[in-house]
């Protein structure tokens, strides 16, 4: 959690107000069921400029963004703490990438930033998920670099959705299982007979790791944007009027309250 983050909190929870909130906040990390808790938490990080403008009008968005990545760090230590085994950020989408430059670049440096410091706590198992060809080659070496540091990190795998798009994710994944049945000189007519849904998971972004069992969404947007489309098939989802940066614990407890209380039936 970031220093001035921190700061105010502690003057929340100093005020009554404060201590009632912070009262009901301990009720219901208590009262979670831990035995049906996700294992895998996904997050739609909404709202961010929205927040910029709210607090900071005629300033720069750049303001939105730094809270947006403190707020990350402090949601990544709140999943830890209640032992989620994998988290996902979607920080930067493919469409985000083709705002004014001048918008585009102080974000790119905030995520960079933000990345760097989460593979850097020695705690968790850093990883980028998108297509890295649509950054700039030294962000990209430079997300690299942190990632590989990370590998053998322990604790949470955290996924930080960097230039993603749930379509890109597709094509992506359809053209690495081409490649590869290309190398075994697998017949395309084969393998249109013989392609299995699994054949396709293995090659998504997220190969080897379980599926979201809980998507979050803040700012009250009520879609998913195309967020791991090919993951997503039996994920429950939160949706969350709060913007982004003034997303709290509370509401996180609260996310984490719905999904227990729900029967997962899978389709069935």
């Amino acid at each position: 959690m970031a220093w001035g983050e921190r700061v105010r909190e502690w003057v929340d929870r100093l005020h009554p107000a404060g201590l009632l909130y912070s009262t009901y906040e301990q009720r219901l990390f208590a009262e979670l069921d831990r035995s049906r808790l996700p294992g895998h938490v996904a997050v739609l990080a909404d709202g961010n400029r929205r927040w910029a403008r709210l607090n900071a009008p005629g300033g720069p968005l750049v303001a939105g963004y730094q809270a947006g990545a403190d707020k990350l760090k402090s949601f990544v230590g709140w999943c830890d703490e209640v032992g989620i085994q994998v988290v996902t950020l979607w920080v930067l989408s493919t469409e985000n990438l083709t705002r004014n430059p001048s918008d585009v670049g102080p974000l790119l440096g905030v995520i960079e930033k933000l990345f760097v410091d989460l593979a850097s706590t020695g705690r968790w198992r850093v990883k980028c998920v998108g297509d890295a060809s649509l950054l700039p080659p030294d962000i990209a070496r430079s997300l690299e670099r942190a990632e590989a540091a990370s590998a053998n990190n322990p604790g949470m795998q955290v996924n930080v959705a960097i230039a993603y798009g749930g379509r890109y994710e597709l094509r992506d994944a359809v053209r690495k299982l081409l490649r590869t049945e290309a190398e075994k000189g697998t017949d395309l007519a084969e393998l249109a007979d013989t392609l299995e849904i699994d054949d396709i998971s293995e090659h998504v972004y997220t190969a080897g790791q379980p599926d979201p069992d809980l998507i979050i969404r803040t700012s009250g947007e009520q879609r998913l944007s195309g967020f791991m489309m090919w993951q997503s098939a039996h994920s429950e989802f939160y949706f969350c009027e709060a913007l982004w940066p003034d997303f709290r614990r509370v509401n996180f407890l609260r996310a984490l309250r719905s999904y227990t209380s729900r029967e997962r039936r899978y389709g069935r």
